[in-house]
């Protein structure tokens, strides 16, 4: 178990207890972004070019206080902390203004109307006043955040992790920065766990929503998100927080706080932070709409199926793999679907989550070439979630016990004259529970300063370390089960050899009890054969960065002309991974399958160059010309060199709009679970090709022909296993690397006639070649079955006695390619309508146009957009959408928000779902979800009140034989209303 959990429960429910009744903090943390250090460090500036530029580095400081941009062009409104408590959502603000900044995307620092890149900022403001807990559960809200991360709402093999991906690439293809650095990856996923990251810590978030490979490496393909978190502090806050659900369950608590301390007139300073956070789960029963796990929605009520076809008491067939015949009147009837098991009464809905951090964070400016900084982050997570007992339907290659348990006719118990296939869950050995433990460390010391004539450099050193021990109560050993049974394997080498009687094999176990199979284990049987899997994952990272910049290196030598600047820099970077397994699970012992250690590395060194050129400003047509280029070399110890460069335009032919472009090519190396992974079991969502045939339409014939070559009649077959397929995911050590390109072209609008408008189109388009993933379970049976690619059949295993099901091999492979396009339209629009009455607009929307993915090189394009995978719970959505209404007057504030997901059609990966394949529901409607927040300032004290989800909307159905959603979509709603009370007192 793990240890202080249910202690620090308790202390956060009653911290969260303490506030109830009062209302939440509306952003005390940007008030005390404007210090009393930074006020002399202001003073003490002197106007030259080199002192502008100590203001800035490149591409953002790890310790760089909060920057200020006014509201204007390319970038950002001003996020201090006025009365004005709403930013716009976009970034993409807006109006007039030089104040020069650096945002994502460059290396050098920008008058706001002259950024060629896509950028999306969020302020901390906008993330609290959403009630998030976790910076990954507000980042869910965004259009152009996919479907394909891992979120608190999944609870089958996340780990509690919480990880983000953009335009629905993938989490792999999503780099997270911290203060514009690489920080530590969860071991288990190979991603920034978004669940360490303390919520009221975090300045702002820029998401870059183009390429970022040229200037930040690798992963960089769909974007970067650069999290940037709050320091130089010259005060204290605490904030409390509680929440929960109208139906009581859900319960949040959150406390936070943070001191700094200026010190030498303001030279140094140094910041503390700590934060709590308890989140509790949500058993799926407590829902009615995920109570019954449906496993399809067929047009004849006859043919629906509802959780999983194992039951506790066992499920036999002959050794043919047919239902022993007359066995009613022997205590047995014959199964029907109203002896199906609903594994969804005793599975959690969503994660347990508890989650500790402390910072500490110091700088001293020694004088203008020379400030040492450092900062330490320590984060310690532990999540838990419950799954129904598990089933036994025997082993899985390459564990060498028997595939199928197969009761020889002669044992003492077998009362029907002949062999017996058995197929129970155990309830005995309870739910599996499965609680994860993570330790992130991340350590930053650096120094920065002024080189020579306005030439910056940032050089810093971090290393990360994360540890994750993951233990999984209520599995079950199969070797001890059929110790327990008595039964023995002829050939202990062969999974496929007959089991013989031989009790001696108990009687010479100490602590075996003989059992009889047709019977619940007695206590002590139970827990002779029942264990607690304990696993552990490491990751490091060390990574020496040296960045320099000088946004003013000379001027264009003509009329009109504008700056030149260059930024260089060099990184050497390693990364180590390592995955060791219980055991059980390493010896084959266990009913899953078995598995090796995993681990590897990889070093790189890197150089980047980037020049951006204003060819003309304040001239007739060309208020601002600028070009930028960017390009970085990679050296990898594991694939050898690679080359990649963007280049980009920002053209404002008058102040009031502006036209911008980019293009660039992107590079990812496969990561070393991708590569080296020893191999993982897991249940997918599918159903047998042969038990299903008549569902496949024109294609029905093809399934009949292929499964009578493997000797299954499919009118009379019946899979054991309906609704999930033993899957084998593993690693591949002949991957390739991916190689694409991103384009983008857009405007902005700021019209001078229209005060405080600002609104930008923008479309893009990405290109994936040798794309690294996995494919599904349903997609190679699917392909197998229907003739479509036979090859997938080398994949499927089946036992050779019965015919079910025994396994689908689904290792990372380079499937083919991705291409995927779409238009960004987004809007902030800011009304003064009295001195004291300010209304704030802001709108976020994306129509996706193609999302054609090559699930095999050379192979067919498969067109997803608008497309929901329902067994996985990925989805294209078209339309997508987050808006937003802020209205101020005077300490009080509202704000509304709405989101909405389009709808989309149910496909399995190679086929769209209809009426005429036999399916009643195949389509998701679009669905609008909405919430409501109230602020009050009172002098030092900020209190808010939020309702979250505020019509109670249900998430559409979607059969996925897991919570009858899909949570990566609708995961937001799992909850249901929810509410919550905060308050905060600054001193």
């Amino acid at each position: 178990m793990i240890k202080n959990k249910r202690r620090l429960l308790l202390v956060s429910t009653v911290g969260a207890g303490l506030v109830l009744g009062q209302a939440q903090l509306a952003h005390a943390a940007q008030s005390a972004a404007v210090s009393s250090h930074k006020a002399h460090k202001r003073t003490a500036k002197k106007t030259t070019v080199a002192a502008r530029n100590q203001a800035t580095t490149a591409p953002a400081a790890s310790a760089a206080p909060l920057v200020r941009p006014a509201a204007q062009g390319a970038g950002v409104r001003s996020i201090s902390a006025s009365n004005d408590t709403f930013a716009p959502v976009s970034g993409r603000g807006a109006r007039g203004g030089s104040e020069n900044i650096v945002v994502t995307g460059s290396a050098l620092s920008t008058s706001n109307n002259a950024n060629a890149n896509p950028v999306q900022i969020v302020t901390s403001k906008q993330i609290l006043q959403t009630g998030a807990t976790t910076v990954g559960d507000y980042l869910q809200r965004l259009p152009s955040v996919g479907s394909s991360g891992t979120y608190n709402s999944q609870t089958n093999g996340t780990g509690g992790s919480s990880c983000v991906d953009l335009r629905n690439l993938g989490q792999n293809r999503t780099l997270v920065l911290i203060d514009g650095k690489r920080t530590t990856l969860n071991g288990n996923n190979s991603c920034v766990d978004l669940n360490t990251i303390n919520v009221y810590q975090v300045q702002s978030i820029e998401i870059l929503k183009d390429g970022g490979s040229e200037l930040y490496g690798a992963d960089a393909v769909a974007g970067v998100i650069n999290i940037k978190m709050r320091h130089d502090l010259n005060d204290a806050n605490i904030t409390v927080r509680g929440g929960i659900t109208d139906v009581g369950d859900g319960q949040t608590g959150q406390i936070s706080g943070y001191k700094g301390w200026n010190f030498d007139h303001g030279k140094g300073n140094v910041t503390l932070f700590g934060s709590y956070m308890t989140k509790s789960g949500i058993m799926q029963r407590n829902r009615a709409w995920s109570r019954n796990v449906q496993i399809n929605d067929p047009t004849d009520a006859s043919d629906l199926l509802y959780g999983s076809s194992i039951p506790t008491t066992g499920k036999y067939f002959t050794d043919s793999g047919t239902y022993i015949p007359n066995a009613s009147g022997t205590g047995y009837h014959t199964a029907t679907s109203a002896d199906r098991y609903n594994y969804g009464s005793q599975q959690s809905l969503t994660n347990s989550l508890q989650n500790s951090t402390l910072s500490f964070d110091a700088h001293y400016d020694v004088n203008s070439h020379f400030t040492p900084y450092a900062n330490f982050q320590y984060s310690h997570r532990t999540s838990s979630t419950t799954l129904a007992p598990e089933p036994m339907t025997g082993s899985i290659y390459p564990s060498n016990l028997p595939s199928s348990l197969v009761i020889p006719a002669d044992a003492p118990y077998n009362t029907f004259g002949e062999d017996v296939l058995m197929y129970k869950r155990y309830g005995e050995w309870g739910n599996r529970r499965t609680e994860t433990a993570t330790d992130t460390y991340t350590a930053i010391a650096g120094a920065k300063g002024e080189i020579t004539h306005g030439w910056m450099y940032d050089l810093s050193y971090t290393y990360g370390w994360n540890q994750v021990t993951s233990q999984m109560s209520g599995v079950g050993n199969y070797a001890k089960l059929l110790q327990e049974y008595g039964l023995q394997q002829v050939d202990p080498t062969d999974s496929s050899s007959a089991l013989v009687y031989n009790p001696s094999v108990c009687q010479a176990s100490a602590g075996c009890v003989l059992s009889d199979p047709f019977k619940p284990l007695s206590s002590a049987a139970a827990a002779y054969s029942n264990y607690t899997s304990h696993d552990h994952y490491y990751y490091q990272l060390r990574d020496l960065n040296l960045r320099m910049h000088n946004n003013h290196v000379a001027t264009m030598p003509w009329k009109g002309g504008g700056d030149l600047g260059f930024a260089l820099g060099m990184e050497h970077r390693g990364e180590q991974l390592a995955y060791h397994p219980d055991a059980v699970v390493a010896s084959g012992d266990t009913l899953t399958n078995s598995a090796s250690y995993t681990g590897g590395g990889f070093n790189v060194t890197e150089g980047y160059l980037e020049g951006k050129a204003t060819l003309l400003r304040d001239v007739f047509l060309a208020k601002d010309l600028t070009i930028d280029a960017q390009g970085r070399y990679s050296s990898y110890s594991t694939f050898g060199g690679t080359k990649n460069w963007k280049a980009s335009i920002n053209w404002a032919p008058i102040r009031d709009i502006r036209f911008r472009a980019t293009i660039g090519s992107s590079y990812r190396q496969p990561n070393v679970y991708e590569l080296y992974s020893g191999g993982s079991l897991g249940y997918a969502s599918a159903t047998d090709p042969c038990a299903q045939a008549s569902s496949y339409g024109s294609l029905s014939a093809n399934v009949v022909a292929n499964c009578a070559k493997q000797g299954i009649n499919t009118s009379t077959f019946v899979a054991a296993n309906s609704g999930q397929v033993p899957t084998l995911y593993g690693g591949n050590a002949s991957l390739k690397p991916e190689t694409g390109r991103t384009y983008t072209i857009g405007t902005v609008i700021t019209p001078r006639w229209v005060p405080g408008l600002s609104a930008s189109v923008e479309y893009w388009h990405y290109t994936i070649k040798n794309m690294i993933s996995y494919l599904s379970s349903q997609y190679i049976l699917d392909q197998c079955y229907t003739g479509a690619s036979t090859n997938y059949c080398n994949n499927i295993t089946r036992v050779s006695s019965t015919s079910q099901l025994n396994s689908v091999t689904d290792y990372y492979a380079n499937i083919g390619g991705l291409r995927t396009s779409g238009i960004d339209f987004d809007l902030d629009y800011r009304i003064r309508v009295t001195p004291k009455d300010v209304v704030t607009l802001g709108n976020n929307f994306q129509q996706l146009i193609s999302y054609l993915q090559q699930n095999e090189p050379g192979g067919q394009w498969y067109n997803y957009a608008g497309r929901l995978m329902y067994q996985s719970g990925t989805g294209q959505p078209r339309v997508r959408d987050y808006a937003t209404v802020n209205w101020q007057h005077g300490n009080w504030g509202v704000t509304y928000m709405m989101k909405y997901t389009g709808g989309m059609v149910w496909n399995n990966g190679s086929q769209d779902l209809s009426t005429a394949l036999g399916y009643g529901r195949y389509k998701t409607p679009g669905v609008f979800s909405h919430d409501l927040t109230i602020d009050y300032r009172l002098n030092k004290w900020t209190f808010q009140a939020g309702v979250n989800n505020l019509f109670d909307k249900q998430p559409p159905f979607v059969a996925d034989a897991s919570t009858n959603s899909a949570a990566g979509l609708y995961g937001d709603l799992y909850y249901g209303r929810y509410v919550f009370l905060q308050a905060g007192v600054n001193f």
